[in-house]
């Protein structure tokens, strides 16, 4: 990894600090209303947005919302993603917030996505009366549990605090060890199981919601295999003996216990690891 003090802007304390603050905000600010346009706009099952695409195009308009998240999401981790988000950022701290780039990226995808949908019009169903206070407590339930999985992951990685602060406090980026605990301990990927389920439990349904939904679960079933491998070539036979003990999606009885009877948990600390193996 290329040291933060070799560029320009890390030589001054001041530029730094204007820089990794002014990355931080704008990567927090993101995060937040990408979230907040993604859990409204499901809750009215993608029925109000500001498209207003005249069909049939708004179906071509919607389909290119929709593919280029899992698209473009899966391709910035992979190397030649990670050379694109290292010169998002000045000379010589690209690496270094290369994680926080890679949220504000995913973020304005979201907001597209969310915010330039141009609903169908048609309506299947709308719940109301205790049906509503049932799927209203589904739907706070996935969210509150996507939020638990993310915090089992490391909370700085899945905002992209990791990147900023690490140039704030002119460090090297080191990421956290791999999650093996909390909700990780049940499922290998308790993150996509719990995005999954926020698109499943909505009060409204319209075909765009559907559409949606069978979209977005499919990227959750397949989208960690490409994680997984990067995982193995990391971790190695860490990350092996993780796997045999942790079913890859949900949680199925006798799969929580390695061959020995013993949970599979690898050794706990952080490790460092390069800029290839983020």
């Amino acid at each position: 990894m290329r040291a933060i003090a070799s560029s320009p802007v890390a030589r001054k304390g001041g530029g730094r600090t204007v820089l990794a603050v002014s990355y931080g905000v704008v990567c927090h600010a993101l995060f937040a209303v990408a979230v907040g346009s993604m859990v409204v706009a499901m809750y009215f099952g993608m029925s109000r947005s500001f498209g207003r695409v005249p069909a049939p195009w708004s179906w071509v308009a919607n389909a290119a919302l929709l593919i280029q998240f899992p698209v473009v999401h899966s391709l910035l981790l992979t190397a030649r993603g990670r050379t694109v988000l290292a010169r998002l950022a000045p000379r010589g701290t690209g690496a270094t917030l290369a994680p926080t780039t890679y949220v504000i990226v995913g973020s304005l995808q979201l907001i597209g996505l969310f915010a330039l949908w141009t609903p169908s019009g048609t309506m299947w169903w709308q719940a109301d009366g205790s049906a509503l206070i049932v799927m209203v407590a589904l739907y706070v339930f996935a969210w509150v549990l996507l939020g638990k999985s993310m915090l089992d992951a490391g909370l700085s990685l899945q905002t992209g605090s990791l990147g900023w602060v690490a140039l704030l406090r002119g460090r090297k980026l080191v990421f956290p060890k791999m999650p093996t605990t909390g909700l990780f301990r049940l499922s290998r990927q308790p993150i996509y199981v719990a995005f999954a389920l926020t698109v499943w439990t909505v009060p409204t349904w319209t075909p765009d919601q559907l559409v949606l939904a069978l979209v977005f679960t499919t990227y959750c079933l397949v989208g960690p295999l490409l994680k997984e491998a990067r995982f193995r070539r990391v971790f190695g036979a860490e990350f092996d003996n993780y796997a045999r003990g942790v079913p890859y999606w949900l949680p199925l009885p006798g799969r929580l216990r390695g061959r020995s009877g013993r949970r599979c948990e690898p050794p706990a600390g952080r490790i460092r690891i390069s800029r290839r193996q983020g």
